[in-house]
């Protein structure tokens, strides 16, 4: 969810795929011209919800995973397809808090827990490689690291 596009949403795929038909007038363009561009691109009736005109020169049709827009008097046309990306979309659920309750109670536990395994595995080594030795150095590192991270963003930069 870091990496994506400003404004865009990683759990979906969005396609685009320029195509051509012809050009029809604005009293023309009715649900049997929109039939015929739906065949054209080997979509199903089915998918078509509602259309409208943004514009005197073009039309917006609705599909329920997408949209076509159709310029009226070229008859270019951009079929944008939306798809779900499986997994991501399961984690962006639960990323964003979506099923409340027990979610937010099992999150908090399972941190807690995430807690108290790193503060014990402070104390399992010992001697050279424990918290007396190499463990000081990882531990500094650790701490040093988010706080210059922090001096940088906040004030420096």
């Amino acid at each position: 969810m870091n990496h994506g596009k400003p404004g865009g949403d990683a759990s979906i795929v969005t396609r685009t795929e320029k195509f051509e038909s012809h050009p029809v007038s604005r009293e023309k363009f009715d649900k049997d011209f929109i039939y015929e561009i739906l065949e054209l691109k080997e979509i199903p009736d089915s998918e078509f919800k509602s259309f409208y005109f943004p514009t005197q020169t073009s039309a917006m049709i609705y599909l329920k995973n997408g949209h076509i827009e159709y310029n009226l008097s070229s008859g270019n046309a951009r079929l944008v397809t939306i798809k779900k990306r499986p997994i991501l979309t399961e984690f962006n659920f639960l990323h964003y808090n979506k099923p409340k309750k027990l979610w937010t109670w099992f999150s908090d536990i399972y941190a807690g827990s995430l807690i108290l395994l790193a503060i014990t595995g402070l104390f399992i080594l010992k001697g050279k490689n424990g918290l007396k030795g190499r463990g000081a150095i990882l531990v500094s590192i650790g701490i040093i690291i988010p706080i210059a991270f922090l001096i940088f963003y906040l004030w420096i930069r």
